[in-house]
């Protein structure tokens, strides 16, 4: 009898030792936690169990060999990405920016809106914005620019943005310069005003404390995505005003200042139905754009209205009145974001 328990207990062992060699836990992902179930000697398949609450809660996600990893070897290579949310499957994309895809703000500066419809935003140089205003979710972008002679209005792109949440500020920021180099990094990241240090790999990953903030990079310079729980999935790439930009629309920009800006796409969790901001409104119930469709450049108005005093502040006009972020009690506990991500 006692030889038979020792015999049964060996292939528990056995079973346990062979499982754990071919799935090693990499750590949370944004809706769950990854593994990674090695299926040859040369792609391993990662999977995520979905702890989102939800449709998708405790469902196992295993991402297609058309994009196996979530953090690819090559940073060019499409990623996978597991919705946890409505559709409970993985989606092969790109680690960057879409321009022309829902949630992005690029260029001089152009935005898609949750509803799809695309429109210009006329800022001015050297003021903040709020983006996105949620009671307790804030995005603010500034404003770089310039403004040729006999020019009514500036050229302006985004060259900051700032990410508030209860207790928490995040700051993503292109660093100037005064010519292109694809292999120095141009991004500088910081948390509740300390400086973030991430190494130059496309691997690289920070994360806070309390584990509300994580930011991954996406390529070894230049490009990242930020993550806030159970807020936002926000896709970050620097890159400069290029010659031929310069040449086609007629930038002038100096010759000592290549205009280093970022490009931008968000994915929204759980936006209020008042959600307000540039971009953030476009993303409410029944929301109807008043742009002007069929032209080559739709103009979205309002710029006292979402214009605040710093890009750290949550003063704009459209910003319900709210001097600070609400700590409510829906704002995810520590140990309810690592469950999430």
């Amino acid at each position: 009898m006692a030889k038979a328990s020792a015999a049964l207990d060996f292939i528990v062992l056995l079973y346990i030792w062979v499982y754990c060699m071919q799935c090693t836990v990499y750590g949370s992902s944004h809706y769950g936690f990854w593994a990674s179930r090695k299926i040859s000697t040369v792609i391993r398949a990662e999977k995520e169990l979905c702890l989102l609450k939800g449709k998708c809660y405790l469902q196992t996600v295993i991402c297609p060999p058309q994009c196996p990893q979530r953090k690819p070897a090559d940073p060019k290579a499409k990623a996978c990405f597991v919705d946890c949310g409505p559709k409970c499957e993985p989606t092969c994309k790109n680690r960057v920016p879409t321009c022309n895809g829902y949630g992005s703000i690029c260029y001089d500066p152009r935005f898609i809106g949750g509803d799809g419809v695309m429109f210009y935003f006329h800022g001015s140089k050297g003021n903040s914005y709020s983006l996105v205003h949620d009671p307790t979710f804030h995005v603010n972008g500034h404003l770089i620019g310039t403004r040729p002679v006999g020019r009514p209005r500036d050229y302006t792109w985004i060259d900051s943005l700032a990410i508030l949440i209860p207790s928490h500020t995040l700051t993503i920021t292109s660093i100037k310069a005064s010519t292109w180099d694809d292999n120095v990094d141009h991004l500088s990241f910081s948390f509740d005003n300390n400086h973030i240090t991430l190494e130059e790999t496309h691997v690289a990953e920070w994360r806070s404390l309390d584990g509300l903030v994580r930011i991954e990079r996406t390529s070894k310079s230049n490009s990242a995505v930020i993550y806030v729980a159970g807020k936002a999935e926000i896709n970050v790439k620097a890159g400069p005003i290029t010659e031929q930009d310069n040449r086609v629309h007629n930038y002038q920009i100096p010759s000592d200042d290549c205009f280093v800006h970022l490009d931008v796409q968000f994915k929204f969790f759980n936006l209020s139905s008042d959600v307000e901001g540039i971009l953030g409104k476009t993303y409410r119930p029944g929301y109807v754009s008043p742009v002007k469709r069929g032209v080559s450049m739709p103009i979205m108005g309002g710029e006292d209205r979402y214009k605040t005093s710093s890009l750290l502040s949550i003063d704009c006009v459209a910003c319900n009145g709210f001097g600070s972020l609400e700590k409510q009690s829906t704002t995810l506990t520590a140990k309810e974001s690592v469950a999430e991500w």
